[in-house]
C-alpha cells in the first residue's frame, strides 16, 4: 500500500513538472513585427524586447486596466486606445513618445484642458498612488503594450462590452 502511494506520488511529480516545462513552449512568442511601435511619429520605430511587452502588460494591468480593460475608457466610451482613436487626438497618441507624455500629464482629447487632476498620471501620482513608483521606462513598456494590442487582439481591443 505504502509502495502504491509512492509509485502514484512519482507519477503525479512527473506530470505537474512536464506540465509546467510544456506550458512554457507554448507561450506565444511574438515576432519581431508585431513588437516595433511608431516611436515620435516622424517615422521612426522602436522594436520592443519579449520582457518589455510583458512589463508593459503587466504594469497597464496593475495601472491601467481598472478603467481602460481591453482598450476601453469606462468613464468615456466615445474614446477608446484603438490606434484610430489615438492618432484622431491633439496630439496625437499614436507612438510612444507622445503616449508617454499622456500618461506624464493627460490633457483633454483635443489638447486643450489638463485632466492630471482626475486622469491618472506621474503629475497627480500624489492622488493616484500607483503612479508615484513608475520610471521612464516603466512608461515605455506600457506605452509600448497599448501600441501593440491593436496587432495581437484586433477585433477586441477598444470595441467595448461585446467582448468584454
Amino acid at each position: 500500500m505504502i509502495k502504491r502511494n509512492i509509485v502514484l506520488l512519482l507519477f503525479t511529480g512527473l506530470f505537474l513538472f512536464f506540465s509546467f516545462v510544456s506550458l512554457s513552449t507554448y507561450a506565444i512568442e511574438l515576432d519581431e513585427s508585431t513588437r516595433t511601435v511608431d516611436f515620435d511619429g516622424s517615422g521612426k520605430t522602436i522594436t520592443l524586447t519579449p520582457e518589455q511587452v510583458k512589463r508593459g502588460k503587466r504594469l497597464f494591468n496593475n495601472s491601467c486596466a481598472q478603467c481602460h480593460n481591453g482598450g476601453i475608457t469606462k468613464t468615456n466610451p466615445n474614446v477608446d486606445l484603438e490606434l484610430e482613436s489615438l492618432s484622431l487626438a491633439t496630439p496625437a497618441r499614436d507612438n510612444i513618445v507622445n503616449l508617454i507624455d499622456y500618461i506624464k500629464d493627460p490633457t483633454s482629447y483635443d489638447g486643450a484642458t489638463s485632466i492630471a487632476e482626475l486622469h491618472p498620471s506621474i503629475k497627480s501620482a500624489e492622488i493616484f498612488p500607483k503612479m508615484r513608483n513608475l520610471t521612464d521606462e516603466d512608461l515605455l513598456s506600457m506605452s509600448g503594450y497599448v501600441l501593440i494590442q491593436p496587432k495581437i487582439s484586433a477585433e477586441k481591443w477598444g470595441r467595448g462590452k461585446i467582448y468584454y
